[in-house]
């Protein structure tokens, strides 16, 4: 902790930070019961701005719907004032975006894992009638028990309004569907781009190679991902796969959650339950 970070929000005793990013600071914090969680905590200039907490707002709805084994489920949250706060469940893991620097390209049996982990918790997304709109490897976390999906910042109800303005685009290059840059609709099939991605850099396809092509390099995948990835990275949104498609075609290859992970990366999870539940 430095010494200009709040060592307390609401009801939460703040330990250590965990992440930082554009729009705030994510906290280690814990319980009036010691229950670890994640809070957090948005800039006071963020703050200030009616449109932005309208889409904090969303933020905290969108994470509350879906729930369950899927994300990090909200355990309590500020809306009002200042700061503006969100706290949920701690799971204890690093993000993919860590693993993939720190380990490199994941092995095939750890791909198909995270891959139906990621499916399945888009299916439950899309079924609550929400698309993420920013699905990354920054917002994955590796667990002991599977990939969660995390920060709803940008996610849109499907039947909502959009918060955004003329000409500015939501999302993280190199992740953004084609229709994310034209300006066209955005749809669950705009998640499933950003999940073909994912699993390119999952699988160390992609960052490219000079004068490689992705359609060239999609033939470095494991032969099982070959087909779903370039269905999902189809330029025509109607052509893309449903998540539930997609689990239907890993299935046969995905294997037990407790072997999921090769020894490295298990070792990382285990630092971060191990580093984090010892934290004052």
């Amino acid at each position: 902790m430095r010494q200009d970070d709040p060592r307390r929000i609401g009801r939460y005793q703040l330990t250590a930070v965990l992440g930082e990013g554009g729009m705030g600071t994510v906290y280690l914090g814990r319980s009036p019961g010691q229950r670890l969680v994640a809070v957090k905590v948005i800039r006071s200039e963020f703050a200030a701005d009616p449109t932005f907490r309208e889409r904090f707002t969303r933020e905290i709805e969108a994470a509350r719907r879906v729930g369950g084994f899927h994300t990090a489920p909200v355990v309590d949250a500020a809306s009002r004032g200042n700061p503006l706060w969100l706290a949920t469940e701690y799971i204890p893991g690093p993000s993919l975006d860590d693993v993939l620097r720190q380990q490199g390209a994941l092995p095939t049996r750890t791909l198909h894992t995270l891959a139906a982990g990621v499916a399945e918790a888009l299916e439950r997304i899309h079924a609550c009638g929400i698309v993420h709109r920013d699905l990354k490897p920054s917002n994955i976390i590796i667990s002991a028990s599977g990939p969660r999906i995390i920060d709803f910042g940008i996610a849109r109800s499907l039947d909502g309004t959009a918060l955004t303005r003329t000409n500015y685009v939501i999302g993280t290059q190199g992740f953004l569907a084609p229709e994310q840059l034209t300006g066209a609709p955005i749809t669950r099939a705009s998640d499933l781009y950003a999940f073909g991605m994912v699993l390119c850099h999952a699988a160390g396809v992609v960052p490219l190679a000079d004068g490689q092509s992705l359609e060239s390099a999609l033939g470095l995948l494991p032969s099982s991902f070959v087909g779903i990835v370039t269905r999902c990275l189809d330029h025509d949104p109607a052509r893309r796969p449903t998540p539930t498609e997609v689990l239907a075609h890993l299935s046969p290859h995905t294997s037990p959650p407790d072997a999921w992970l090769p020894p490295s990366v298990r070792t990382m999870v285990d630092l971060y339950n191990t580093g984090h539940s010892q934290a004052p």
